[in-house]
């Protein structure tokens, strides 16, 4: 049976197991899953002994995306464009890495929650690993504008500098701004910032939104649960991230298998085995 993985610390929360084993029934894959808890000064010896002993791939989460794009000498072009990797798979020519949250998070708002990203003005809350993840493909949704906020705002100009030939090509203003002033009544505001995890509501005023705008959060179950109401509350239509988790791992899976499941019922399986839990 072939192994894969996701590698992280902390990794115990991980639902990757859950969705890649009902992937692997939905498309009639022969494979095991498994979580990893790699030392934090111990990544690369962790994936290295779990390819030794016959891993084919892994998911990578914090905070070992950088690293895992620094150990692959071979890189998919958006893993070159974002600069981080969440996806590693071990070949004959050597490691491979991918980062498949962007196509991910477009999908689950263009597809899933049918929001369209074409013209629209999009705030990105947040410019570390998560924002350089997924920023690329927002791009290429050709959004009218999109403003990078962060509360230490060099580290949003760096990323709107990083990213300044991707926006011209696809027509898009992109800004960066503090997230005390980022502006206001966006169509779609996206944190990918940590401060769902740290516990509060919304690192953003309330006027960057406006009636009807798709507020998503990157994170789920409890940790999401403060955005969401915040969002509620200011008459925005809220999102957790389960979606963007389980289309991100969808890509991931057909770069392993060359096979690209359903995510509709494993997302729907996904929210019932998490309310089942108490964690939805």
């Amino acid at each position: 049976m072939d192994r894969y993985a996701v590698v992280g610390n902390p990794i115990e929360h991980s639902q990757s197991p859950f969705i890649h084993a009902l992937f692997a029934k939905l498309t009639g894959q022969d494979l095991g899953y498994e979580r990893l808890l790699s030392p934090l000064d111990g990544f690369e010896a962790t994936v290295r002994a779990f390819a030794e002993a016959g891993g084919r791939g892994c998911n990578i989460t914090v905070p070992f995306k950088g690293e895992a794009w620094s150990l692959a000498p071979r890189r998919s072009p958006r893993a070159l464009m974002a600069g981080v990797a969440n996806t590693l798979r071990f070949d004959a020519e050597g490691w491979w890495a991918d980062n498949t949250d962007g196509v991910g998070l477009v999908r689950d708002i263009t597809q899933t929650a049918a929001v369209p990203l074409a013209q629209r003005r999009v705030l990105l809350v947040g410019a570390g690993g998560a924002a350089s993840g997924v920023l690329g493909p927002l791009l290429a949704q050709r959004p009218a504008q999109l403003v990078i906020a962060n509360r230490t705002l060099d580290k949003a100009v760096a990323l709107v500098e990083q990213f300044a030939a991707t926006a011209r090509e696809h027509g898009v203003a992109l800004a960066s701004a503090t997230l005390d002033a980022p502006g206001t009544a966006f169509d779609v505001v996206i944190n990918g910032s940590a401060s769902s995890l740290q516990g509060s509501a919304s690192p953003v005023p309330a006027s960057v939104l406006r009636e009807g705008s798709l507020a998503l959060d990157m994170m789920y179950g409890p940790a999401a649960r403060g955005f969401l109401d915040w969002a509620a509350q200011h008459g925005a239509v809220g999102r957790d991230g389960l979606g963007m988790l389980v289309e991100q791992a969808a890509e991931s899976f057909a770069a392993w298998r060359g096979v690209q499941p359903e995510t509709a019922p494993a997302l729907a399986a996904l929210r019932g085995h998490l309310a089942a839990l108490g964690k939805a």
